[in-house]
């Protein structure tokens, strides 16, 4: 059962319980919402069979911003209001996460990309840049194959890609063992459970060169956002759904000329993102750009917000693209 602790942590930090199936309960009022600035706002939408929760604020062009493990949509409030100056700045709590449903499957790429897209659609949103981290990174690129003509481009930061070379070489890694045991049935979650915390800021503190850039605070409050037990489940299927992600990224050739720009840090993805590029142009991907986050592990966002920020204001500024305004 989820210790008493945990749960405490959940309700100070504003994020619902949910359960396989429900909607998450109604919200209580984020503080960190709040502390973004005038014009944010906290919202659901119901989508491809899930509630997505997702931080709203701006105005202009879309930027949907999609994070990793073990975070949700806070992982971004460094460099949302920045951005808000220039994009309307979509957060989203990936599906099960935070203030988003859980369900019992679907938490492949290519779905979980449905759910963006879906979302955007909700929105009113017309030709949006998708920017995701981790596993977020993966859905971006998921999203770039499903949807590339309401797509003007895409930002992969800090992550492999399932079935793009040198994935197979790159997942053998001593260090990545974490895959392997989240993707082990049941038993990740009965040791993890009720001890988030503890494994969350070991993951922090192993692939972060920066670790103190993500505070016990914010590892409580991502550990809050993976409390109850589907939240926590719904964080290994991401990684159980790794099989289908290779199956569906290997066989997709079609051409994308839209920008696609790979981000990695200096000390971690940076130093194959050349060969992922290489890769990707051998899939169809014409329009290929790396970037180098320098001074960084794989918590790219929270090491580096400001060179994050001025990547993503640069190749998504948007030409000629009308953005429509929600209901």
């Amino acid at each position: 059962m989820r210790s008493f602790v945990t749960t405490v942590a959940l309700l100070v930090a504003g994020i619902p319980l949910v359960s396989s199936g429900q909607e998450p309960a109604k919200r209580q009022i984020d503080p960190a919402v709040t502390k973004l600035g005038k014009g944010f706002v906290s919202n659901t939408a119901k989508v491809n069979g899930t509630t997505l929760h997702y931080v709203r604020g701006g105005t202009g062009p879309a930027v949907i911003l999609l994070h990793g493990f073990p975070q949700d949509w806070y992982e971004f409030h460094q460099i949302m209001p920045r951005l808000a100056k220039k994009f309307t700045v979509i957060a989203v709590d990936l599906r099960g996460v935070g203030g988003s449903a859980a369900t019992r499957d679907g938490y492949d790429a290519a779905n979980m990309a449905e759910d963006v897209h879906q979302l955007a659609q909700h929105l009113k949103l017309d030709r949006v840049y998708v920017a995701g981290h981790d596993i977020g990174g993966m859905i971006a690129y998921a999203f770039a194959r499903r949807y590339p003509k309401t797509t003007r481009g895409v930002m992969i930061l800090d992550v492999g890609l399932p079935g793009i070379e040198p994935w197979e070489e790159d997942k053998a890694k001593p260090m990545l063992w974490h895959v392997n045991f989240h993707q082990t049935p049941k038993l990740p979650e009965q040791l993890i459970d009720g001890r988030q915390f503890v494994y969350f800021r070991d993951i922090i503190n192993r692939f972060a060169l920066n670790s103190q850039a993500i505070t016990d605070a914010d590892v409580t409050r991502y550990a809050s956002s993976y409390a109850a037990p589907e939240q926590l489940r719904a964080g290994m299927e991401f990684y159980r759904a790794f099989p289908a992600n290779e199956k569906f990224n290997a066989v997709q050739r079609s051409a994308i000329d839209f920008p696609m720009v790979l981000a990695g840090s200096d000390n971690v993805v940076g130093k194959i993102n050349p060969r992922i590029a290489e890769s990707l142009r051998k899939h169809g991907c014409t329009n290929v750009t790396i970037e180098v986050i320098n001074n960084s592990g794989r918590f790219v966002v929270d090491e580096q917000p400001a060179a994050v920020a001025e990547l993503i204001e640069r190749y998504a500024t948007a030409v000629g693209s009308d953005q429509k305004k929600p209901d």
